[in-house]
């Protein structure tokens, strides 16, 4: 060390100094220093700024979390009232579905029986159809085999007696 300042101071100005130790101590010591001195205060002045701003963060975080946490608990009030109204929509449209299908048997019931009288007065009315014509065939019937057969019976003189027992019976005796 003694050798590099000698060396310097010999020729009368500044000398390289080959002891690496001992003089990056002294830059060392020096840019700290220098770097103490003026960036003491930028440097405090930056780490309370960034202080600051990580405090207020964090406050605004908490704030947002808050607000979260009642967002949820109203949406999951929400989510339990809109269950429950979803409940009550199904309970009703089943009785509205089981007061429909009591509505509709009752109603094809009445129906069934309608439509039963309606065909028992269709055989009613068919039934007495076919009997008055069958009443009227027997007395056509009748009618004409009595004319058939009147003539071989009927003689002059059961005429004249029928004849006579007619008009009697007109006159009113």
């Amino acid at each position: 060390m003694t050798i590099g300042w000698l060396l310097a101071a010999e020729a009368g100005g500044f000398g390289v100094d080959f002891n690496i130790l001992e003089t990056n101590l002294i830059n060392l010591v020096i840019i700290i220093g220098v770097l103490y001195y003026f960036g003491g205060k930028f440097l405090g002045k930056t780490l309370s700024t960034r202080q600051s701003a990580i405090k207020t963060a964090i406050v605004e975080a908490e704030q947002r979390k808050q607000e979260a946490a009642a967002a949820l608990a109203e949406q999951q009030q929400k989510l339990a009232q809109a269950q429950t109204e979803a409940k009550r929509i199904l309970a009703e449209a089943q009785t509205t579905a089981e007061r429909s299908r009591e509505e509709i048997l009752k109603q094809s019931q009445i129906d069934v029986e309608r439509m039963r009288a309606n065909a028992a007065q269709d055989l009613s009315s068919q039934e007495a159809r076919v009997m008055r014509e069958l009443q009227q065939r027997i007395a056509a019937l009748a009618i004409e085999r009595s004319e058939a057969a009147l003539p071989d019976r009927l003689n002059d003189d059961l005429q004249r007696r029928l004849v006579d027992s007619s008009i009697a019976s007109l006159k009113g005796e």
